[in-house]
């Protein structure tokens, strides 16, 4: 099991990344790391936050997708009719965006420190953008 330790608005999280059921995702995903960004709020999903890619691509296709990520789990959205983004779920989360309804790649979950994940969310939606890094752990 691949475990990433995330760090994002001054709190820590141990993710695993979902190898099985997003096998390809979860290998994209790692051509990223270590990932040094930034959360923002999401606008119309719920509670959530994101980081937005603009018109960046991975070449996924849908893999492991849902359009309501529970509490602690991060997907990749590998653009088409939004942008690319990746989009954590702090509480209850229809993933959309100014078109409608989106799905995407459930890759990533929090496994220690979802605890704290609501405090995230609210320190996003009040002071603004967080930085947020993700790297192997270890």
């Amino acid at each position: 099991m691949a475990l990433l330790k995330i760090n994002a608005g001054g709190y820590e999280f141990l993710g695993k990344l979902e190898e099985e059921k997003a096998p390809k995702t979860c290998e994209v995903f790692k051509t990223l790391l270590p990932l040094d960004n930034k959360l923002i709020h999401v606008r119309w999903s719920g509670e959530g936050v994101w980081i937005p890619y603009g018109d960046s691509r991975l070449d996924l296709d849908y893999e492991n997708h849902t359009s309501y990520p529970s509490k602690g789990e991060f997907l990749i959205y590998p653009g088409g009719i939004s942008e690319m983004e990746i989009i954590l779920a702090y509480g209850k989360c229809h993933f959309s965006s100014q078109v409608g309804q989106l799905a995407g790649n459930h890759f990533l979950t929090i496994i220690d420190g979802i605890e704290k994940l609501e405090d995230l969310g609210k320190k996003v939606l009040w002071e603004g953008a967080q930085p947020i890094t993700i790297k192997e752990n270890g």
